[in-house]
């Protein structure tokens, strides 16, 4: 049975549209039309899950699957959180308001470290048992876990979850709803049902393996494999338009993927090892896809995403063609970091717009020995031409992002991250302009499984000496802000992240004791001590002191090269190199001699050139199971038609009268600007734009609406830069309008009149209210109002100050309404721009003055705004 969340959303719960599930793009299936009913979870905030990509891909995927139904949950806020708990209320899926546990199984997105307590949090309040074993042969959805995490080192988790979905998501997931489907038709228990899918590739289901004493994970029958091979898809970027939220979300735009898989083989990159090979998207399809999106989304940015954008060598081609189709709209293009030694102008020029984007590049290391041993691929030459390019092309502030900790570091490493800032800032300086900034980001490297460095390990002690000799020479230098990552929060990752499945019960533990993801940003100290706690009660504290003093770190060990007549080389360090892993039986594809050789390169400070483009390293990846490196050949660059150039031409008006009803009552008064904004772009309207150095489209709402507040009195003003049939105007607006903001009447004004905010006058509204008194006492009251002449009413100033006002001087009429259900009362009060409004809570304070009575607003209702004439 669906949940009534009228009921949950009251006016405390903050943002409450994200709750709604009723988005453009949100895909509302019959529930008996399903074989199969999925609901993808991501324990994240609605903002941050809901625009991410693999979140959108993977739900547009299922949902274009026939007899397959795909809904969404998000990790509630601590109020709404709260709220299901008080009001013993399960949480439940956005599209269908059913509670989680009705569903077939359950999709959580697990890619970090610390995630897996927001995942606990979001099955207690389900009423779903957190473990498997919990859940064995009971009523539940099968819940399963995929992303980066999962498929890196599922073990901590393994006790959560009937199944784990390895690698890439898009063919895998059709797979999985296929074989479930075949199952309950054919009536299979939950064993057998589980058994099929372990014959699904990339499905790892934990429970037919057991831990031995080393943490190795092995196979407890023979009809499983030993090894699970992670899924590897090829990206399309049509996939990528869906979703578009009406509140603002983290990434509030358009993403396309451009390229998947990175073969730079930087030696502490994770995602670049567990993404091989590196698959380019066809440069028409992410064009035509891009096109496509900003159309039918109405967004005004997109973003283009790759590990490495700057190797997607058709990227100045693809940028430049899309920003010249779209020249005229008003549209900005971002990148997340990019390869500082492929910067050049013709990057430069498809960034930003009229919107002032920031640029990121990612040295990770000071000197150029570090970025040999890291296999960064960059030079001192490249990394200063970058920079220069980015001064020379108008930026005056750039974000770098280093690294500490890394194996061979040393102080002279370190102190090389403030030298190299020096010399930068003293190289790009141009005469006339301002002083370079830069904003440098310092992390602590964390050893992550599958990379060259899984082996390697540095105490918190030396994390400490390193930031603050680096962070003494950095305040020496003007132009800089540093922000250095928390090392409690790095050691924890690293503990969690190349566990074993014993850290289940820290992380049971951990959520226990509040350390939701939450917990971090609120307090670190709070966080970081309900993690240690949770070790401790886990009697693994012994192992956590092993990551805290640095289990071993790879430099100062010595490792000989040994006699030997095997063609690969042998070393002295190979017995520990050789131990088992608590994933090693997840088979991504990369060879783990491979990572060991690789290491001994790193000890030689010897680079590795990117297989896409150079010989190939002998990985292991390349073959049928995973494939090979796509790479197309870039198109020729599109001459560069110039930036968008604001047209502010107002040729025509229209005055258009709307409502807000339903649940878009619901939208903040900021929303629905946007909503507005992406509206008009939706229907290829030819609004007009402010000028300056940030234009806006020309759109003026008469007033902003109470959150939560119904209406059918609404006026919103649009400015055209050339003339249209109001009809035509008319029938392409309400194509795009939501239902629940109807569109009653529009009509053309001329440009001259006064806009709806400056020629407010009033406001008629209808209120609900309640109060213990008969309807004889109500209109004693409302008579009372109306026979005096001053009710004060102490109003705060935004400076602090207090003053009185008289809300009878704002109030024009007052009347009971006849209605059988509640008690209504009319008024028509004063509603100017400069802030003389008789607003409906204080027309109940003006009713519980003259009464001595307590009266409960139930609902306000605005009928009309009413304009000078």
């Amino acid at each position: 049975m669906a949940v009534t969340i009228e009921s949950l959303l009251t006016p405390e719960i903050e943002k409450p549209a994200r709750y709604l599930g009723n988005e453009l793009g949100s895909v509302h299936k019959p529930w008996d039309s399903a074989i199969v009913r999925w609901t993808l979870t991501y324990p994240e905030v609605y903002e941050v899950g809901a625009s991410n990509l693999g979140h959108i891909i993977l739900y547009n995927i299922l949902n274009a699957t026939p007899d397959q139904l795909c809904d969404r949950a998000y990790l509630p806020a601590p109020d709404l959180a709260k709220k299901l708990r008080d009001t013993k209320t399960a949480l439940f899926a956005l599209e269908s308001r059913r509670p989680l546990a009705d569903f077939d199984i359950l999709g959580f997105s697990l890619s970090y470290e610390l995630g897996a307590t927001n995942i606990l949090e979001m099955l207690d309040l389900a009423g779903i048992p957190l473990t498997w074993k919990e859940r064995d042969n009971r009523n539940f959805p099968l819940i399963f876990a995929g992303g980066q995490t999962a498929t890196s080192n599922p073990e901590p988790y393994a006790d959560f979850f009937d199944f784990m979905a390895l690698g890439d998501g898009e063919e895998v997931l059709p797979e999985i709803g296929a074989a479930i489907a075949q199952s309950k038709q054919a009536g299979l228990s939950h064993q057998e049902l589980l058994l099929e899918l372990t014959k699904v590739p990339g499905v790892y289901v934990p429970r037919f393996y057991d831990m031995a004493e080393d943490g190795s994970v092995h196979p407890n029958r023979p009809d499983v494999p030993s090894r699970i091979l992670r899924r590897v898809a090829t990206p399309i970027p049509e996939q990528s338009i869906g979703l578009v939220p009406y509140t603002e979300t983290v990434h509030d735009r358009l993403t396309v993927e451009i390229r998947r898989g990175c073969t730079r083989g930087c030696r502490f990159c994770q995602p670049g090892m567990l993404t091989r090979p590196a698959r380019d998207v066809e440069p028409e399809k992410v064009v035509n896809a891009i096109e496509k999106g900003m159309r039918e989304t109405g967004y005004n940015e997109f973003s283009l995403l790759s590990l490495s954008c700057s190797d997607y060598l058709s990227l100045p081609a693809v940028g430049m063609e899309i920003k010249n189709r779209l020249k005229d709209e008003n549209i900005s293009l971002s990148l997340p970091s990019q390869r500082v030694d492929r910067f050049d102008e013709n990057i430069a020029n498809i960034l930003g717009g009229t919107r002032p984007i920031s640029i990121t590049f990612a040295p990770e290391a000071g000197t150029q020995r570090m970025r040999d041993i890291i296999n960064k691929g960059l030079t001192n030459e490249e990394l200063l031409r970058g920079i220069k390019t980015a001064v020379e092309q108008g930026w005056d502030k750039v974000k770098l992002y280093f690294m500490i900790g890394l194996p061979g570091e040393t102080d002279v490493d370190v102190l090389g991250i403030a030298e190299t800032l020096r010399w930068l800032r003293r190289e790009c300086y141009i005469k006339g302009r301002k002083s370079l900034k830069f904003n440098v980001t310092i992390s602590n490297f964390t050893p992550k499984p599958h990379t060259p460095f899984q082996w390697h390990s540095v105490s918190t002690a030396e994390f400490i000496r390193k930031k603050e000799i680096l962070w003494t020479e950095l305040k020496a230098i003007k132009g800089i802000k540093a922000n250095f990552t928390d090392i409690r929060i790095s050691a924890m990752e690293d503990f969690v992240g190349r566990g074993d499945r014993r850290l289940a019960a820290v992380v049971r533990r951990a959520w226990e004791l509040g350390a939701g993801m939450d917990a971090w940003m609120e307090s670190l100290n709070r966080a970081y001590a309900a993690w240690e706690q949770a070790i401790a009660d886990s009697d693994l504290t012994w192992k956590y002191r092993q990551i805290e003093e640095g289990e071993w770190n790879v430099m100062d060990a010595q490792n000989a090269r040994l006699d030997s007549k095997r063609k690969r080389p042998q070393y002295s360090w190979d017995d520990r190199l050789n131990s088992r892993l608590p994933w090693d039986h997840i088979d991504t594809g990369i060879d783990k001699n491979w990572l060991k050789a690789d290491l001994q390169r790193a000890l030689e400070e010897t680079t590795v050139p990117d297989c896409a483009y150079e010989g190939c390293s002998s990985c292991g990846i390349c073959g049928d199971d995973f494939g090979h490196n796509v790479v197309f050949e870039p198109p020729a660059i599109p001459e560069f038609k110039g930036h968008f150039k604001p047209n502010s031409e107002r040729v025509q008006r229209f005055r258009v009268h709307f409502g807000k009803v339903g649940e878009l009552r619901l939208l903040s008064h900021l929303d629905l600007v946007r909503l507005f904004d992406r509206i008009l772009r939706r229907a290829a309207l030819p609004i007009s734009f402010t000028g300056g150095f940030h234009p806006g489209p020309r759109i003026s709402i008469a007033s902003a609406l109470s959150l939560g507040m119904t209406s059918s009195g609404e006026i919103v003003d649009f400015e055209l830069t050339k003339a249209i049939d109001l009809e035509e105007f008319r029938t392409k607006l309400m194509e795009k309008f939501p239902k629940e903001l109807p569109i009653y009447a529009v009509e053309e004004i001329d440009l001259k009149a006064l806009s709806a905010n400056r020629a407010l006058e009033k406001a008629e509204y209808l209120l609900d209210v309640s109060a213990d008194a008969s309807r004889e006492d109500w209109q004693n009251w409302i008579a009372a109002i109306a026979q005096s002449k001053e009710i004060l009413f102490q109003k705060t100033t935004k400076s602090g100050k207090i003053r009185e006002v008289n809300l009878r001087d704002r109030l024009f009429s007052l009347t009971l309404e006849n209605s059988s259900e509640a008690m209504q009362i009319r008024y028509i009060g004063s509603y100017l721009n400069d802030g003389t409004i008789l607003r409906p809570e204080q027309v109940i304070y003006m009713l519980e003055q003259v009464s001595g009575k307590e009266i409960e607003l139930l609902h306000a209702h605005r009928d009309r705004l009413l304009l000078a004439a």
